[in-house]
């Protein structure tokens, strides 16, 4: 699915489907994440607001499901927030989340 409709979806859902929409949107901005500059790749391949993907960030992140990096002066690192994502797609808390959720349902 584009990033444009996986915008649009995210935009119109609400509760726990926007989380999901969220993330599917997330997952999908961050397969392209090695491009340099990374907001003008986005703009010009997809048509996309660099905004767009900020505030789906930040949902997940007011949600608790996710850590957007900081630099030393305490600004947002949204792009090696998304190369993160690519290279380690489920943190090591989820991991651990997930599978003592499976061992509790045996």
């Amino acid at each position: 699915m584009s990033l444009k409709t996986l915008i649009k979806h995210y935009r119109v859902a609400k509760g726990e489907e926007k989380v999901e929409w969220a993330w599917k949107l997330v997952r999908e901005a961050a397969r392209h994440s090695n491009h340099e500059p990374y907001w003008e790749f986005i703009k010009k391949s997809f048509d996309v607001r660099a905004e767009d993907v900020k505030e789906a960030l930040r949902f997940i992140e007011e949600r608790g499901e996710l850590q957007i990096k900081r630099s030393i002066d305490g600004r947002r690192l949204y792009v090696s927030t998304l190369k993160n994502i690519r290279e380690n797609p489920v943190s090591l808390d989820r991991w651990l989340g997930l599978t003592s959720e499976r061992q509790l349902t045996r």
